[in-house]
């Protein structure tokens, strides 16, 4: 029986690389597939932020903080709320991916020559009780490099395997179908499209100019999650959270169709927990949009008055940075699809960082010097451009004219003056102690006491209509679409099984089109850093078992 190559890894974003890199390292040769051009390499990774969760790094010691293998484990846990028959793989996987985390990914990463800011974030911060969602601590740690930097050692491994003859680069290869030989799932088809110098992100040509047909050992799944195609996105959504979005925007471009995963489903594969989804409730139009509906997320600081559709605030522990599904949850029932940030420029200087690498050029630029020059800047020049020129922004010197603007924006007379000022003026007048009953300025408090986040991420209590801080600020926020929680439900050698919980012979699956790892490693909720670590450790662990199934 003649095959192309021992493995056919499908989908060329950092699963797939890691898969790839370890098939690599074991002498196996690779066939890597992506419907997208080579330039696109990286995947959605190459556009994130970078962040990854660790427990018990050197960076959190340094910056004091106390975590452990066990309290990580716990707030996974607490914060997945694994409910169901399906998630005994995802529990599994989760339960391996916290020992990797508190364990050997930071050694294993660092021997790649990854780097790490060395202030550590806090993100998904909770606010309920000891054993429900959230981050005890801080444990966000931001690549130094972003996104890019994180790809670059898995791309220079792949690389150097087609360099030795190992990895046949097979861009604009779009799978359409999955068949078997004698029982083995060992066939990939599909078109060849036509070249694209369509740059990174930008929407490619769908054009076939002929078809391909490959056979290997093993084929693994690496094709990303469903993010960019909102159709499939309001398919699946999960009826606790309501009617879906009449408005959304997309964190990821229009290739991340969600079609590879029902490629899969249709060859017998299990894929599970569909409903399980993951977007923000902070998406901002950009202002220079690289692929339609382009958003970008704001990561807060705890510090902005977050108000629904008509003025009023969202209840507790909805704060900024506490709970996103939450969030999005009372957003779904409000009868709105957007909300409000109400601040002023004190506290958007200081708390908000914008995701994405290219939002971050100091830091993708791995520029010590211009990370210094930000964090002297009033407003860090990336924040300052979406408030000269972003369409959700509005910035006045008045709450009476800021109401009017936010009117404007969404065309609608849906907030009172009067209603506004007041939510603004009862949080203005709990700043005046170092205690008091607002449990958000209680947050804030509690925040400052972390040193990262009193150097770089949390502004002194102060009041928002204090001129001083001034100008107010207010931006629109809308639901923007990112990761799948479910996928297609895998073991912990990331074989994809079947509806009777059997493997299914020479398929393997990892990244997101795996749920991260088991069909929803996460559960309900994620922590946040996750979904990088996630890509690395199911694309090595799918790479690993493939090698040696191939031997």
């Amino acid at each position: 029986m003649t095959y192309d190559a021992d493995v056919i890894v499908i989908g060329a974003g950092l699963a797939g690389l890691a898969a790839t890199a370890e098939l690599v390292d074991a002498g196996r040769k690779v066939i890597l597939l992506d419907q997208e051009p080579e330039q696109s390499i990286g995947g959605q990774a190459h556009w994130s932020f970078g962040g990854l969760f660790f427990a018990d790094s050197p960076e959190q010691r340094r910056m004091r903080i106390k975590d452990s293998h066990d309290l990580a484990l716990q707030d996974w846990l607490g914060t997945a709320g694994f409910d169901r028959t399906e998630d005994a793989w995802p529990r599994r996987w989760a339960e391996a991916y916290v020992d990797f985390a508190a364990g050997e990914k930071r050694s294993w990463l660092h021997a790649q020559g990854v780097r790490f800011f060395p202030v550590v974030g806090w993100a998904e911060r909770g606010g309920y009780d000891a054993g429900g969602h959230g981050n005890s601590v801080p444990r966000f740690h931001i690549t130094w490099g972003t996104g890019p930097g994180l790809v670059e050692p898995f791309e220079r491994r792949v690389r150097a395997g087609a360099a030795r003859g190992l990895v046949r680069f097979a861009f604009r290869h779009r799978v359409t179908g999955l068949s078997r030989t004698a029982g083995a799932l060992d066939t990939v088809t599909g078109e060849v499209l036509e070249p694209s110098g369509a740059v990174r992100g930008s929407a490619s040509s769908r054009t076939a100019t002929g078809s391909f047909s490959l056979r290997a050992q093993a084929v693994i799944v690496t094709s990303g999650g469903i993010g960019g195609n909102h159709d499939l996105v309001r398919a699946q959504w999960p009826q606790r959270l309501g009617t879906p979005p009449q408005r959304l925007l997309s964190g990821v471009p229009a290739h991340v169709d969600g079609l590879m995963l029902g490629i899969v489903e249709a060859a017998g594969a299990s894929h599970i927990n569909k409903d399980r989804m993951w977007h923000y409730t902070e998406g901002i139009e950009n202002w220079n949009p690289i692929w339609s509906r382009h958003g970008i997320r704001i990561l807060p600081g705890p510090s902005s008055l977050w108000l629904d559709a008509t003025g009023r605030r969202l209840p507790v522990p909805l704060f900024p940075g506490f709970d996103t599904l939450g969030t999005l949850d009372h957003i779904m029932r409000t009868g709105h699809d957007h909300t409000w940030f109400v601040l002023n420029q004190r506290i958007i200087g200081k708390e908000f960082g914008l995701s994405g690498s290219e939002q971050n050029p100091d830091l993708t630029g791995k520029s010590v010097r211009q990370v210094v020059d930000r964090a002297r800047q009033a407003v860090p020049g990336p924040v300052k451009a979406f408030m000269d020129r972003g369409a959700d922004f509005v910035v006045e010197r008045d709450l009476s004219a800021l109401v009017r603007g936010m009117n404007a924006v969404t065309e609608e007379d849906l907030l009172d003056e009067a209603v506004v000022r007041e939510q603004v003026v009862a949080r203005d007048r709990e700043i005046a102690n170092p205690f008091g009953k607002d449990l958000q300025v209680m947050a804030i408090h509690g925040a400052r006491r972390y040193l990262g986040d009193r150097l770089i991420r949390t502004a002194a209590p102060h009041r928002i209509l204090d001129p001083a801080a001034g100008p107010l600020i207010a931006v629109r926020l809308s639901i923007l679409t990112r990761k799948s929680l479910g996928g297609l439900e895998t073991d912990l050698s990331s074989r994809v099984l079947a509806a009777d919980g059997e493997p299914l012979p020479g398929l393997y699956a990892a990244g997101e089109a795996a749920g991260f790892g088991g069909g929803g490693v996460h559960g309900y909720r994620a922590l946040e850093g996750t979904f990088l670590g996630g890509c690395l450790f199911s694309g090595r662990a799918a790479g690993r078992a493939a090698a040696t199934a191939v031997a």
